[in-house]
């Protein structure tokens, strides 16, 4: 009777993990994204999945000229599709990034749930952003030299170096122009 009890008890715990497994193919079609989703899935992330769960987000590379204002600065946009339906757009020139990469701009992308960031929902999700990189990037690889790679670089470095009451991601959030024209800073 024992170890009915103890195969049924761990066959209960399969079907549940199971059940609370996701699937990258559920948010995307691309190789890429699929691994930056399966990344993310891996090192513990789950926020950033039950975030695009919760939401039916779906993630993809486009052109982000039709999306954002200024999209040669935009690295990725969460927006909506023409059903109303929540989507990440990772800007098509870092189709060929690391995939650590990838999976960073999917986990900031992620935190945006309002139509219209403010200055606290970009803090959160560059934060997200950062922690994220810091947790992924491999320090014997090396990661080309490119816009990207210097953002994340400098965001990592500004979140370490943050302390309580001086949130050095925020100050760099609401000093730039860039975010100071997105989110309506004066």
């Amino acid at each position: 009777m024992k170890k009915v009890l103890v195969l049924f008890a761990a066959f209960v715990l399969l079907t549940l993990n199971q059940a609370f497994a996701y699937r990258a193919s559920d948010f995307s079609s691309d190789a890429k994204i699929i691994s930056a989703i399966n990344l993310l899935e891996q090192s513990g992330e789950t926020d950033v999945l039950k975030r695009l769960q919760r939401y039916g987000v779906r993630v993809s590379f486009n052109d982000l000229s039709s999306y954002t204002y200024n999209s040669s600065k935009a690295f990725a946009v969460s927006t909506y599709n023409n059903y109303g339906t929540r989507i990440i757009v990772i800007n098509s020139i870092y189709k060929d990034a690391p995939v650590e990469q990838i999976a960073c701009l999917i986990a900031h992308e992620s935190c945006h749930t309002k139509r219209v960031a403010d200055l606290e929902e970009e803090t959160i999700a560059t934060q997200k952003e950062a922690a994220t990189w810091i947790r992924l990037r491999n320090n014997s690889t090396y990661y080309p030299d490119t816009r990207l790679t210097k953002r994340l670089n400098k965001l990592g470095d500004l979140y370490l170096a943050s302390s309580n009451g001086n949130n050095l991601v925020q100050q760099k959030i609401a000093s730039s122009g860039f975010y100071r024209n997105q989110l309506g800073i004066n």
